[in-house]
């Protein structure tokens, strides 16, 4: 299958730019602003399990032109990110504004949500989100739903739809730099330029002790008195709060290679650069080929960037656009 190549200027081919960009600067001014002109409905989303998740529905003035019908994307945000974050509010923007209903979906912890379920979030905690994606669109009538996620997000977005994309009437979806082999994406990240690792653990860190505010319960202040690094952080939450006894094993649960995408029956695309900075490009490989994953590998765009100016602007933004218009062009002649 061919696809679009994202070619950025000679001043923004730099993949810590790129990166760097996705979220701050430019990108995150214009998110401001628009997020002052959207209408967003906040929701709490609860499942049958009684997982309460929190999201923000904003709605297209239209019918998209290609069916007539109201289409829905699904977005899930990175780790430590939320429905606010820059490139939520800008991928949102471009969506609706091309005629779809965009759901910026917070998983567990994200997005102010710490007070609404006493567990810590971990990232096998992928049936709930699957749950909420059925309570919200079970009583709505959407003629065609999409999914897309960012970074972590992304391997949320894989996962579900290889198992229950018909269950929950999800047409097709778009990882964009998902973690392929977590294992060695935590490698990568604490080998590499420090500013990453730092900035995920002050971002988790400061999570985990809003989580403590609302459940002193989970008990864990002596254990924040005593980390210093991401690695601390895994050592000593992933035995105590998950079903895992060591980090390896706990990163191996939710990693996407082998056969773990052999179960897609719908066309999932997958957007990766090769100079992204975090995870890995050439963990694509350690997939084990399915005829409904169809991989964008780019030269460039950093980690979610693919920034394609000075104003913040995502070619990623466009190509979400051009593959759910394509599919929705395919229904709408059958």
């Amino acid at each position: 299958m061919t696809y679009t190549q994202f070619s950025p200027p000679t001043h923004l081919k730099n993949a810590h730019i790129q990166s760097i960009m996705n979220s701050v600067g430019p990108r995150k001014f214009r998110a401001k602003k628009i997020t002052k002109t959207l209408k967003s409905e906040q929701l709490i989303i609860s499942t049958e399990a009684g997982v309460r998740l929190t999201a923000e529905l904003d709605n297209a003035n239209t019918s998209h032109p290609a069916t007539n019908t109201k289409a829905l994307v699904i977005l899930i945000h990175g780790w430590e990110g939320s429905s606010q974050s820059a490139y939520q509010v800008t991928t949102a923007f471009h969506l609706i504004n091309s005629g779809f209903d965009v759901l910026r979906l917070n998983l567990r912890d994200h997005g102010d949500s710490h007070h609404l379920n006493p567990e810590l979030f971990n990232s096998t905690l992928l049936a709930e989100v699957g749950d909420a994606i059925k309570s919200f669109t079970s009583d709505r009538s959407y003629s065609n739903t999409f999914l897309a996620g960012f970074s972590l997000g992304g391997n949320f977005t894989l996962r579900i739809v290889a198992d229950r994309a018909k269950e929950l009437g999800i047409v097709a979806a778009v990882a964009i730099c998902p973690p392929i082999d977590p294992n060695n994406a935590m490698t990568v990240m604490n080998n590499g330029l420090f500013i990453y690792e730092k900035y995920f653990f002050r971002r988790w860190t400061r999570s985990l002790q809003k989580k403590l505010k609302y459940f002193p319960e989970l008990d864990f202040s002596a254990e924040m008195n005593q980390i210093k690094t991401l690695e601390d952080v895994n050592q000593t939450f992933v035995p105590k709060f998950t079903p895992f006894q060591n980090p390896k094993d706990y990163f191996s649960s939710y990693a996407l290679t082998g056969d773990r995408l052999k179960t897609l029956e719908i066309p999932a695309h997958m957007i990766v650069a090769n100079d992204d900075p975090i995870l890995p490009a050439e963990d694509v490989d350690k997939i084990n080929a399915s005829e409904h994953l169809i991989v964008e590998r780019q030269d460039h765009g950093g980690h979610c960037g693919f920034i394609k100016d000075l104003k913040g602007r995502s070619w990623v933004e466009e190509r979400l656009v051009e593959i759910f218009n394509g599919y929705l062009e395919v229904s709408a002649l059958n």
